[in-house]
């Protein structure tokens, strides 16, 4: 093999390379929405790649991103030129805050009329998607594509992962080019020892220390090690605000609940620990304005973080930048067992009673008795998290999903990418009404395909979330927070799924067992009081 990756004088077309390029990654699927920028890639499909169809792009890079969490590799999405990545650029920026290896390529049109400001064509292409890509580029000739197509897969896979950008001219893959070879490429980054000791030091010498695990840790398949380092320190596990992942078992006796993402409530949270040692997240994220006291000085923090830019913007304390395996594993070595007592973690509340109209803590805590043990749940019910992190504890590694970024419209199309990937298991996609209506046509992919999901649709009739913001802000008369009138179960049956509507508890338990063994896709319509849920308790 040449010093460039080329296998040498063999010529082939780029989009025959580029296909083979995919084999050799292992990537066995590609999930688009075609356009005519990009007929020439997806004439004379290959029978051994799936190409997976997504009826709008966000839901494409959004099935792309559950595909590529649940398998672990980088999920390849071909979008249509400019107008179909705008349609996914907000998916993409959550793939880039969810820290998803994605490759993404986009029809551009022939390079022969580009200078006349052809129709479809995208002016300055690899820019449209920054800064939410790690790479982006419109190679300058035909042949470069697949060594550009390397580098991005690379790059994704690299971590921090996150997604990259491709932009290929209609008439560039009928081009000669020279084949890649894959490469190995390795990803692991060890810890500064010197660090690591001081932070040994540190859980030594700490009279309460906590833990606060980030998704880094679950991304990493780490779950297992955390628990080990966690029960040798002794030290209370806190989940980190707004984490994507379940990094840590939310039944373990250790487990002390979720950090607010309000900097006074997180301070107070963390006011007993005079160690706090951060992992797999940053330090911290925050929603709401107020005095972190948690940075005034009285707090020892570390963290360790295998993303330099989390690290930069740390206020205080010290970071140590390394993957999490390495890392989790070194402190596990040098770690001695501690004698401190150990911490009592949360008390779980009691069950929540059925009733008329029906409580959405009462299906939550339904939903979680009725879930199969290995199932995996892919949440965006943004008002009722707080509700589901009460009722709904996770079991660790692999069981729970949800959006980095905030922005809607990516669990429905993230649920069935995680169907994709995790066919033997059942894959569950809770959600908002007025989330669920930004992606809604995702359910047709996973009809079509009788992917085993199973979507419960949480409906209160309007944006809970935004309900709640108001009271907090003391803001009335808002428009544009009532959604009435959505009949879900038309929906979904008007796209091949299976679903019912419930509006009693006592309807609840056999609806959703009927749902979670229904051979397929199934939806479930649940119809709850409407009360606003306090999204943040105190005002600063």
């Amino acid at each position: 093999m040449s010093k460039n990756g080329k296998t040498g004088s063999k010529s082939v077309t780029v989009k025959q390379a580029t296909l083979d390029l995919l084999r050799s990654f292992g990537i066995k699927k590609v999930f688009g929405n075609p356009g005519s920028t990009e007929l020439p890639f997806l004439g004379d499909w290959p029978s051994d790649i799936d190409y997976v169809l997504g009826l709008q792009e966000a839901s494409a890079v959004g099935m792309a991103d559950g595909y590529a969490q649940a398998t672990r590799n980088a999920g390849f999405v071909n979008l249509h030129s400019a107008a179909g990545v705008g349609n996914a650029l907000g998916n993409i920026y959550t793939a880039h805050r969810n820290q998803t290896p994605l490759v993404i390529t986009a029809g551009q049109q022939a390079r022969s009329i580009l200078p006349l400001q052809a129709f479809l064509y995208a002016e300055r292409a690899s820019e449209f998607p920054r800064p939410y890509v790690k790479y982006s580029v419109e190679p300058a000739r035909a042949e470069d594509v697949p060594a550009a197509i390397a580098r991005a897969y690379y790059t994704a896979m690299q971590p921090p992962c996150g997604p990259t950008f491709v932009s290929i001219p209609i008439d560039d893959w009928t081009h000669a080019t020279s084949p890649i070879e894959t490469r190995m490429v390795s990803r692991e980054i060890g810890p500064d020892m010197d660090a690591m000791q001081a932070l040994v030091k540190a859980l030594g010498t700490a009279k309460h220390p906590a833990l606060v695990v980030g998704p880094g840790v679950d991304r990493a398949g780490a779950v297992g090690l955390m628990v080990r380092v966690a029960e040798k320190a002794k030290a209370s596990v806190w989940v980190s605000p707004f984490s994507a992942r379940c990094s840590f078992p939310e039944r373990h006796p250790q487990f002390a609940g979720f950090l607010h993402a309000s900097p006074v409530q997180l301070s107070d949270a963390l006011r007993a620990h005079d160690l706090v040692v951060v992992i797999g997240a940053p330090v911290f994220t925050f929603h709401v304005e107020g005095h972190a006291a948690i940075f005034d000085g009285g707090t020892t923090i570390f963290q360790i973080t295998e993303d330099p830019d989390a690290a930069a913007v740390t206020p205080s304390g010290t970071s140590i930048v390394a993957t999490m395996k390495p890392a989790l594993s070194a402190l596990l070595d040098r770690l001695p067992e501690s004698k401190r007592a150990a911490p009592k973690g949360r008390a779980l509340p009691p069950a929540p009673k059925a009733a008329d109209p029906l409580p959405v803590e009462f299906l939550l805590h339904t939903l979680s008795q009725t879930m199969p043990e290995n199932a995996a749940l892919v949440e965006e019910v943004p008002s009722h998290r707080p509700a589901m992190q009460k009722f709904m504890p996770m079991r660790g590694q692999d069981s729970f999903y949800t959006m980095s970024s905030g922005g809607l419209g990516y669990s429905l199309p993230a649920s069935v990418g995680m169907a994709l990937g995790r066919p033997k298991d059942r894959t569950v996609c809770l959600i908002g009404d007025g989330s669920a209506m930004y992606s809604i046509q995702a359910l047709w992919t996973a009809a079509q395909r009788k992917l085993p999901l199973t979507i419960v649709v949480i409906n209160n009739s309007g944006y809970g979330a935004m309900r709640s913001f108001s009271q907090v802000m003391q803001v009335r008369n808002v428009p544009g927070l009532e959604l009435p009138g959505i009949d879900f179960v038309k929906l979904a049956e008007s796209m091949g799924c299976d679903a019912v509507r419930v509006t009693k508890a006592g309807e609840l338990g056999d609806a959703l067992k009927r749902a979670l063994t229904f051979k397929g896709t199934s939806l479930v319509e649940v119809v709850v009081d409407s009360a606003v849920p306090l999204l943040y308790a105190q005002k600063h």
